[in-house]
């Protein structure tokens, strides 16, 4: 079992001073990895994920930096093709991109985007196809509904062969067929409450759908956002019988103020 940290960029957490500090904090304490969620209208402010995971690379060495989750039909695939490229290099190799098609239609529709999540989800695909099309850095051909690559190449290519990690977030079965098509699953297990919303019987069986799709010999994650307190492995446990091969300490205002997150994230993971 991996073990990480989620911060939720809202408000005071949307700092990248703060989230240096926490990502410091989270390397010195033993844990693995850094998700930092994306979302551009939530009503307390919100931080940029590729500004804040950058700031954390540029202090840490080991952390994995994760994305959870950008909602792919947001950005050009060419220019996230650009932006990855250079935060893997920056980490050494550290990115994973967790994506999905954006589950808030408040966050598209206000800028002129579509609403139709049939749309979104067909834009995500093509956008997949066209970034791990680019990051090999040879001559891409793609034409898409949504997206086109004429006899095209990026020089600048990640670190990560043949590219930087992609994990999938969402439940639904579409979702999860996709996800059995790529390198990982991301998800939650509780609201902005601390109240368990996803227990471990229904990971489990996210988990055998995935895996009844999933073709492709090569190792796979299964990531879950969470709240625990120090001391309680007990509450992971049966996480981890389900499939869970990753646990993210969801870290954000609702649940505590600064001091008490970073006193959370020095108490190190709840093994």
């Amino acid at each position: 079992m991996h073990y990480g940290i989620a911060i939720v960029p809202f408000g005071t957490f949307a700092d990248p001073r703060l989230v240096m500090r926490f990502a410091r904090a989270a390397e010195e304490a033993g844990w693995e990895g850094l998700i930092v969620w994306d979302h551009v209208t939530f009503p307390y402010g919100n931080g940029d994920p590729w500004v804040l995971l950058s700031a954390a690379a540029a202090v840490t060495e080991k952390l994995k930096l994760i994305t959870g989750v950008a909602a792919l039909p947001r950005y050009r695939p060419h220019l996230l093709a650009r932006l990855i490229t250079s935060l893997d290099k920056l980490s050494q190799g550290r990115f994973i991109l967790g994506a999905g098609l954006g589950a808030n239609d408040d966050e598209f529709l206000p800028f002129g985007e579509t609403g139709d999540k049939k749309v979104r989800a067909a834009m995500l695909d093509e956008g997949l196809q066209v970034l791990t099309r680019l990051w090999t850095g040879e001559e891409v051909a793609f034409q898409g509904q949504y997206y086109r690559a004429e006899g095209t190449r990026l020089a600048h290519t990640p670190v990560q062969k043949p590219h930087p990690p992609v994990w999938i977030g969402g439940d639904s079965p579409p979702a999860l067929r996709r996800a059995a098509q790529w390198d990982g699953w991301f998800g939650g297990t509780c609201d902005e409450h601390c109240n368990t919303v996803t227990p471990p019987e229904r990971v489990a069986q996210i988990v055998a759908t995935i895996y009844k799709h999933r073709t492709s010999p090569e190792p796979f994650e299964i990531a879950l956002q969470g709240v625990t307190n120090p001391g309680q492995a007990e509450k992971i446990l049966p996480y981890q019988q389900a499939g869970a091969t990753w646990w993210f300490e969801s870290l954000f205002g609702l649940r505590g103020s600064i001091d008490e997150m970073m006193a959370r994230i020095q108490a190190g993971p709840a093994k």
